[in-house]
């Protein structure tokens, strides 16, 4: 019984972490700029404060799949529609134009918006986690 219950365990946390690994992918997709050169090579605050509210922005509702499902299937199907939920809003809000374009305050490395984005993202998926306790 306890072999059944780490195997598990380690089914759902390692999806959980591949889900993670391809979201980090797709979000620097669906990022108009280059996260990840904005924050290993520029060390742009900014960028790097937002990105890691959207990781934590999906983490939330992983956790609500991971503790509400009723299967494994049933926990993929919730760590996708959170996941999809997350790059759809990353997609639209980052490509505001105008007063509040968030894209280019990034870039230029504005922190209180990298913190806006990030607090936006972790609502975000607040709301993912709370829509999916049903």
């Amino acid at each position: 019984m306890f072999l059944e219950a780490v195997l598990s365990f380690a089914l759902f946390f390692t999806t959980a972490l591949a889900i993670l690994a391809i979201f980090l992918v797709l979000y620097s997709i669906v990022t108009p700029y280059d996260d990840y050169q904005l924050i290993f090579q520029d060390n742009n605050t900014a960028a790097a404060v937002s990105f890691g509210g959207a990781i934590l922005g999906l983490c939330i509702p992983l956790y609500s799949a991971l503790i509400s499902s009723v299967s494994y299937v049933d926990f993929l199907m919730w760590a996708g529609i959170a996941a999809l939920n997350q790059l759809l809003f990353a997609f639209i809000v980052i490509r505001i134009r105008g007063k509040y374009s968030l894209e280019k305050q990034i870039i230029e490395g504005v922190v209180p918006v990298g913190i806006f984005m990030a607090f936006i993202s972790i609502s975000i998926g607040l709301l993912n986690a709370g829509s999916m306790s049903y």
